[in-house]
């Protein structure tokens, strides 16, 4: 059996951004530009996946499953835009959830956040 390995870790919040398990890894709360428009949080959001993939050497393409959170379930049409232009017809399954964010932001905070299982093929 290989090791669970933990990355990314923040002690404050006690989380793990990132969890290579086997041949799968594990992001946790992908998010980013929470000042912007939703178009521009979910692209923040993708970014900060890319960066936390980029560690590893994965890339969106490996990304198999994901967990879409929303604070208005129907922004998914803007996120179904953003998916097409960065995933380029490799696109994992996935489930979209609406929720209220516990965000110091408030309503003008989080809108949008993104947890995915990764692929490696090893």
């Amino acid at each position: 059996m290989s090791e669970i390995v933990r990355m990314d870790v923040n002690e404050e919040w006690a989380h793990s951004g990132i969890i290579k398990a086997g041949d799968f890894y594990y992001l946790g709360y992908c998010v980013g530009n929470t000042d912007g428009t939703i178009e521009e949080q979910i692209n923040g959001a993708f970014d900060h996946m890319e960066s936390r993939l980029a560690l590893v050497g994965l890339t969106l393409e490996n990304v198999v499953q994901m967990d879409c959170l929303f604070r208005d379930v129907w922004n998914i049409p803007i996120m179904e835009k953003v998916i097409k232009e960065r995933f380029h017809g490799k696109y994992p399954v996935r489930k979209s959830i609406q929720t209220n964010f516990a965000d110091r932001g408030g309503e003008k905070g989080l809108h949008f956040q993104v947890d995915a299982v990764a692929y490696t093929g090893e």
